[in-house]
């Protein structure tokens, strides 16, 4: 049984079960449900990640190896969250745009997963060497920082090699839909040869497993289990906080991306077998739920690695403040009050003021 479409994590896709045409489509209620669930994931990611790349450009004077994975994890799931819409306009209707623009789209997600996932990794690398390896890495990682960007145009360079069977065989394409002469354009994997088709659903997949997930959770694990132990021996009233954060990186960490990689392996183990049709129907129901539990992750990581740190906590206030006072002066030069300006303009020095004192603290 091989499917027409070649999408391997498809919201619809059409099957020949034993004779009879199985047509895999989500429900009206899904579908509602998935576009407001998809709708909280791209406003809040787009105002969580443009915050953190705001404050590491305009705010943060003294970069660490840490800001600038941090600022590289926003780039992806700003760009990612951008382009969701177009994603899941794309799997709702007819493809609107360009060939061009289907390959982009269609690469979007694995770029953002790769790039983003070997980044976390790379970030706890980084706290493992300044915690547990405190002593015999001083010094060491002011000079190791200077590499920084290079190690996150590898990963970027890395990110783009692994998409590219993706981008290659991603096409848009036009397919008559069954029992009608109505004609559907499908932005898709598309395929000509069976043994390509074979090679390629089973290669995307397995290395968004392997290298999205399971490289990345490891390396989280041993160096945030490290961490801990080390924060738990130290006497320090903090700790506790610091332990908990931990556990919730590697927390929301698992339960973002666990169910959709269980899901992702059951659903590639069993492309080339026969199955009904309603067994199909449930398991690419639970692939979708599962891949929009995934995509949550983009607007919580800007909470989880960047906000629960006091430093961007601080800055962050000082956004609200700056936005605040413009805002202000705004209003009052429409309305021409020049009191109300000068007091805006007085607080807006003193804010700049504060903030520069506490870069050269």
């Amino acid at each position: 049984m091989e499917p027409v479409t070649s999408d391997y994590g498809p919201t619809t896709d059409y099957f020949d079960t034993d004779d009879d045409l199985c047509v895999l489509d989500l429900n009206p209620v899904e579908v509602i449900t998935q576009t407001y669930i998809h709708s909280f994931i791209c406003a809040f990611g787009l105002i969580g990640n443009a915050l953190v790349m705001i404050t590491y450009i305009f705010y943060k004077r003294k970069k660490t190896m840490t800001d600038v994975y941090l600022f590289n994890v926003a780039v992806a799931d700003l760009m990612f969250v951008a382009s969701l819409p177009f994603i899941i306009y794309n799997e709702q209707h007819d493809w609107a745009m360009g060939p061009v623009a289907c390959k982009v789209l269609g690469s979007a997600y694995s770029v953002n997963l790769y790039s983003g996932m070997l980044l976390l990794a790379c970030i706890s690398g980084d706290r493992y060497v300044a915690i547990v390896l405190a002593r015999r890495s001083f010094g060491a990682r002011s000079r190791i920082l200077a590499y920084s960007r290079l190690i996150c145009a590898a990963v970027w360079l890395s990110a783009v090699a692994l998409t590219l069977p993706t981008f290659v065989y991603t096409e848009r394409f036009e397919e008559r839909e069954p029992g009608s002469d109505a004609v559907a354009v499908l932005c898709q994997m598309s395929f000509s040869r069976k043994e390509t088709a074979r090679l390629v659903k089973v290669l995307v997949p397995s290395c968004q497993m392997a290298v999205g997930f399971l490289v990345p959770l490891c390396v989280m694990v041993f160096c945030y289990s490290s961490i801990m132990c080390t924060l738990l021996r130290a006497q320090s009233s903090q700790r506790h906080k610091a332990i908990r954060v931990v556990l919730a990186v590697v927390g929301v960490f698992v339960v973002c991306h666990l169910p959709y990689n269980v899901a992702l392996l059951a659903h590639t183990l069993s492309l080339f077998k026969r199955r009904s049709c309603e067994a199909e129907q449930l398991k690419l129901h639970v692939l979708a739920i599962s891949r929009s539990v995934a995509f949550l992750h983009c607007c919580l990581n800007p909470v989880l690695y960047a906000f629960v740190g006091v430093k961007f906590r601080s800055h962050f206030r000082q956004i609200v403040v700056d936005i605040w006072c413009l805002s202000k002066r705004y209003m009052s030069s429409a309305r021409s009050s020049r009191r109300t300006s000068d007091v805006c303009v007085s607080g807006y020095k003193s804010s700049e003021a504060s903030n520069m004192s506490s870069f050269s603290a």
